[in-house]
């Protein structure tokens, strides 16, 4: 028999503890999958902070280094600039986590140029500490904390990681991707490997925006937010690249 799929050897066999319908489990296979198929399993060092991916370090069969709330990039770039030419580091971020508490160590990890590669899970909400409203919450969106929806006259509008960082000089690779579709899943794969490529040839600082569901904070069925996703996420987050600063210098 044809064997049509198999378990990526950078991912261990632990359960998953994510809620059914999530989608982070779609995107660490898609993580794991570009590791072993660059054969650097032995190589990657990934870092986790505070959020859903606390516990990331039970699923990918890599070295793992926990980080405080917010700090995954700083960490990372300790990691990296311990063994610049061997560790190949990773962070994997919510939007709680980096768009929040840790933008400044996201900015200034990027405007340096830090060669990382940086995995952001934007769901826009806060999912581990029980659905209150965050950076990427849409304008109108109900969450624990804006039971009325997002005003925006009082607590502002969502913050659009990709496309500020596209004016840091830093960042080389940016682009948002979302796990809603099968096409999508395909494309989101494509992009993480790529932002893993870049780092084994030295060319700075990367990052995959994953746009992502919440059924148990978003009280909704997996299927019904797939759909709001659809319907309401990528027209306020257009999915693209943002900015690759090695192809616009190819296409001069």
């Amino acid at each position: 028999m044809a064997v049509v799929f198999e378990k990526p050897k950078s991912l261990t066999d632990a359960t998953l503890h994510y809620c059914p319908g999530c989608t982070h489990g779609i995107i660490h296979r898609l993580v794991a999958e570009a590791i072993d198929e660059l054969g650097i399993q032995g190589r990657t060092i990934g870092v986790a902070p505070v959020g859903c991916s606390v516990m990331a370090y039970d699923y990918f069969d890599v070295d793992f280094v926990q980080a405080p709330h917010g700090r995954a990039p700083a960490v990372a770039t300790g990691v990296k600039r311990a063994d610049p030419e061997n560790n190949i580091v990773f962070t994997y971020q919510g939007d709680g986590d980096l768009a929040a508490i840790g933008t400044a160590e996201t900015v200034h990890a990027a405007a340096r140029r830090e060669n990382i590669t940086v995995i952001f899970v934007n769901n826009a909400i806060y999912g581990m500490t029980g659905g209150q409203m965050a950076p990427t919450t849409l304008p109108g969106q109900v969450t624990q904390t804006s039971p009325y929806g997002r005003d925006v006259e009082t607590v502002g509008y969502p913050v659009k990681v990709c496309e500020l960082l596209s004016q840091v000089d830093g960042a080389a690779y940016l682009e948002r991707v979302a796990v809603n579709s099968p096409a999508n899943i395909k494309k989101a794969k494509k992009a993480i490997k790529k932002a893993f490529q870049n780092q084994i040839e030295g060319k700075g600082f990367s990052l995959i925006e994953v746009v992502s569901t919440c059924p148990t904070n978003w009280g909704m069925t997996p299927v019904k937010a797939l759909e709001w996703l659809e319907e309401n996420m990528l027209p306020y987050y257009p999915l693209g690249v943002y900015k690759d600063i090695y192809a616009e210098e190819e296409a001069k």
